[in-house]
């Protein structure tokens, strides 16, 4: 029977994206990334050559999936989309600061800008006058503010109290950027 390399490869990637969501690089073992994904740990060195290679693999697949495809007619969709893909698989807001935290650059830099400049455009497009800079940082604001339900939730409950109600933050984040863009004017 052949070894079905693409299978294992997702395998491992998918495995690669829980573990480092939760623990981090550092934190995150390759023994523990294989028993997850039912697969010998020495199929990471062979298919990524080392922890860390597999490492920028994983955040390549997962955070070039971000914000590709969304293709939205205003700022407010936009950031309701955001908050759902973020909702449905909050590893990505997890990775995305593992990355900033321990890696200190981005990866994939040759996929992820030319996403981050369809969506720029997406946003001058939906708020006429915007010009390029105030568009990037509108952006960079809203991804932001979407991925810190997740990645700073000890600040909500600082905030809020007890327990974040994800579907009134999700309102709360669609009104204050449709107001922010106006703002940003």
């Amino acid at each position: 029977m052949a070894w079905d390399t693409e299978a294992t490869r997702k395998k491992l990637l998918d495995a690669g994206a829980r573990q480092f969501a939760q623990h981090g690089f550092a934190g995150a073992r390759v023994d523990a990334i294989g028993r997850d994904a039912g697969v010998n740990k020495e199929r990471v060195y062979r298919y990524f050559g080392d922890k860390q290679q597999f490492f920028a693999a994983v955040l390549e697949r997962e955070l070039s999936a971000l914000l590709e495809g969304i293709e939205v007619p205003d700022v407010g969709a936009f950031t309701a989309e955001l908050f759902d893909r973020c909702l449905a698989r909050p590893e990505l807001p997890r990775l995305l600061a593992w990355e900033s935290l321990e890696l200190g650059q981005a990866v994939a830099l040759a996929r992820r800008k030319p996403i981050c400049a369809g969506q720029v455009h997406c946003f001058r497009v939906a708020v006429p006058g915007l010009d390029q800079k105030a568009a990037e940082h509108l952006l960079l604001t809203a991804v932001t503010l979407v991925t810190a339900c997740w990645s700073l939730g000890a600040v909500a409950e600082s905030v809020l109290g007890a327990g974040l109600d994800l579907t009134a933050r999700r309102e709360a984040l669609i009104l204050q950027m449709e107001k922010l863009a106006q703002l940003t004017l």
